[in-house]
């Protein structure tokens, strides 16, 4: 892959443009680093048995609604309860993570697999298990995000 990096002094918002045929682990990886680079985004506040925790978004895996609640949960299944709604979250999180239902985000970097499911949905597994849809309507979205379509 060829690379180019221009340096410039007046520069105050420092982007990649990165330009491929399709996503590859080694360039997601780099992204990853990239995005972390410069990264002011604040930690999510979230309540867990009567505790406020500040959680740091990359150690998310799955944002859903359940019920009424917005709720993550992290690596370890840990489960949190946010005070923000989905929508906002879906603004706030950035690149790595993608919405995948009505009801569910995701952090594109933590699916172990997907697989065919019923009615045209895909069923997705996270790395720590847990178990979710990407409903028809945002599967086109989310194969795009991916460099899949």
């Amino acid at each position: 892959m060829r690379v180019e990096c221009n340096i410039d002094a007046a520069c105050t918002d420092p982007h990649a443009v990165l330009y491929m045929r399709q996503m590859s682990p080694a360039v997601a990886e780099a992204i990853s680093i990239l995005e972390r680079e410069g990264a002011d985004s604040p930690p999510l506040i979230a309540v867990r048995d009567g505790k406020t925790y500040f959680l740091e978004p990359e150690g998310l895996e799955l944002i859903r609604t359940e019920g009424r609640e917005v709720i993550c949960y992290d690596k370890l299944k840990n489960r949190y309860r946010l005070d923000k709604p989905l929508y906002e979250l879906d603004q706030l999180l950035g690149e790595a993570f993608v919405r995948v239902s009505k009801s569910s985000i995701v952090n594109i970097r933590q699916i172990s697999h997907v697989s065919a499911g019923f009615n045209g949905s895909l069923e997705l597994v996270m790395k720590n298990g847990m178990e979710d849809y990407i409903s028809r309507s945002f599967r086109k979205s989310f194969k795009e995000r991916l460099g899949l379509s």
